[in-house]
């Protein structure tokens, strides 16, 4: 006969089931916030070389960062890709000769084709209002910025992680129209938000180098239902997009 000591009542049963289910659901989260975390530090760490080597390549320039788009030979030369005359897409020329050697990619990103040679994004975009200069946007710059131009670079966005709803973008846009620098319409800027898919932050790469995580998302204008969920612009205004401070 079985001795009923040695058996789990019901209420012990439970409680048991219930523990290790407590348990297992912790270790899924604390594994979830951990591979989270590596994300956000991996491409911490891409934005930091990226803007490195743009820094590098307006050394070589005199002065002068990448343009952001333009076209060359029949060739569109973008900052991160370049689509030849027979549609292929290689690495643009920043990526070669400034101590990167492969294309760099938000971890985290999510949007759309991520694999660049199906669908030329990255999840990182840069600074095409003041910086970088995309050939025919309104406004009456000429070329990219010049390092001599920018007067608080620690405070100056370079790089960033891109999002525009679900999708991508390359050309980040500051949220107020400037006539001297980028006019571009609303649609256009709405176009260039950041995206927080970093536990709710976006990361940032300054023209000094360094690197930031920020946390809250400014919509257009304080316009509701103008930016999705989860992306937005680094700040009410143009102050950290702008060279003039």
């Amino acid at each position: 006969m079985r001795d009923p000591r040695c058996a789990f009542t019901l209420i012990e049963l439970i409680v048991v089931v219930g523990t290790l289910a407590m348990l297992a659901g912790l270790t899924i989260s604390s594994v979830g916030a951990a591979r989270d975390a590596a994300k956000r530090a991996a491409c911490a760490s891409n934005l930091g070389m990226m803007a490195k080597a743009a820094i590098a390549y307006a050394d070589d320039h005199r002065g002068q960062f990448p343009w952001a788009s333009r076209r060359v030979n029949g060739e569109l030369i973008c900052w991160d890709f370049i689509t030849g005359k027979d549609g292929t897409v290689r690495p643009g020329e920043m990526w070669s000769g400034y101590g990167i050697v492969s294309v760099m990619q938000c971890p985290a990103f999510a949007g759309g084709k991520a694999n660049w040679k199906d669908n030329p994004f990255t999840g990182y975009n840069y600074n095409s209002s003041y910086i970088g200069k995309v050939e025919g946007d309104p406004g009456k710059r000429t070329g990219p910025a010049r390092i001599s131009q920018i007067r608080d670079p620690g405070r100056t966005a370079l790089f960033g992680d891109g999002q525009y709803g679900s999708g991508a973008n390359k050309f980040m846009r500051a949220p107020i129209s400037d006539r001297t620098h980028d006019a571009s319409a609303k649609s256009v800027r709405l176009a260039g938000t950041q995206g927080f898919r970093h536990g709710g932050k976006t990361n940032v790469a300054f023209c000094d180098g360094h690197v930031e995580s920020l946390a809250q998302p400014y919509q257009y204008g304080g316009e509701e239902g103008f930016t999705a969920q989860d992306c937005g612009f680094l700040s009410p205004d143009n102050r950290l997009y702008s060279l003039e401070k």
